[in-house]
């Protein structure tokens, strides 16, 4: 399953708190291009690479104009664990309710060793300073993450 938005779509608004109970807004973010990234789980493997690689590029990413949001399933403690864990200079809101990632249609069926389930598909959207999605990255290089980005976007 993948996401049934579209590059050219404009961005469903969304609002959460983040990983220090502090409300979050895509609307708190327009004029300003932004990298809202979906991943599974805080402090698995996979996460874990992709939001190092988000943080560890983060200077370059903002120099370039963006702001970056993940958003995942988990509660609110295990964001800030996460955050604290690995120095993570970003938000991480809270989606326990899953309106997030059903507005961005990113959950859904997955199949991992042998098993199939439901969760968050790992996806990326650029969204431009108009609200418009400008690119969906629908497999993350999770080692790479910021370069697909700035790839993707030719540069």
């Amino acid at each position: 399953m993948s996401t049934t938005l579209k590059e050219g779509d404009k961005a469903p608004a969304f609002s959460g708190k983040d990983q220090d109970g502090k409300k979050v807004s895509l609307s708190d973010y327009k004029g300003k291009k932004v990298i809202l990234y979906f991943y599974p789980k805080d402090n698995t493997p996979g996460c874990t690479a992709q939001a190092c690689n988000l943080r560890d590029n983060y200077a370059l990413l903002k120099k370039k104009g963006f702001e970056i949001i993940g958003v995942s399933i988990d509660n609110e403690k295990s964001h800030k664990n996460f955050e604290e864990k690995f120095d993570l200079p970003f938000r991480l809101v809270v989606d326990e309710d899953k309106k997030i990632v059903n507005a961005y249609s990113v959950f859904g069926e997955k199949k991992f060793m042998g098993r199939t389930f439901m969760g968050t598909i790992r996806t990326t959207f650029v969204i431009n300073e108009k609200g418009i999605i400008e690119k969906i990255i629908a497999k993350p290089d999770t080692k790479n993450h910021a370069q697909q980005v700035l790839e993707a976007l030719g540069g």
